[in-house]
């Protein structure tokens, strides 16, 4: 059984910082990337930010210069420093896991986390 717990989401005003973070738990081995999507209402869910076992790094580019993506292989969990919030930032951010390889890969994903950017 693999866990996805998200954190960190909550109502902000446009300009201001939060940061997400997302632990994955349980019976999940050799993470290649784990990364960041959002929702937002009536909308299909997009990238925001991706992140490899070895740092390399995919950003939206609605979200470049403003987000920044980190992971700790060591702890299986993955932040996102969200800064100069845009009212167009509100959505719900869930956390993505790609782990294994050939049969074995899989993809996980969190419950989501609503984040509101008040203008």
């Amino acid at each position: 059984q693999v866990q996805l717990v998200e954190s960190g989401g909550g109502l902000v005003q446009a300009g201001r910082s939060l940061r997400l973070s997302c632990a994955a738990s349980g019976n999940i081995f050799s993470i290649n990337v784990m990364g960041w999507y959002r929702q937002a209402l009536g909308k299909e869910r997009e990238l925001v930010a991706v992140i490899t076992s070895g740092g390399t790094t995919n950003y939206a580019n609605s979200v470049k210069g403003r987000f920044t993506i980190s992971m700790d292989n060591a702890k299986n969990t993955v932040d996102l420093q969200m800064n100069s919030l845009k009212p167009e930032d509100t959505a719900v951010y869930y956390c993505n896991v790609f782990a294994g390889s050939g049969s074995s890969a899989r993809l996980y994903w969190g419950q989501g986390t609503q984040v509101t950017v008040s203008s």
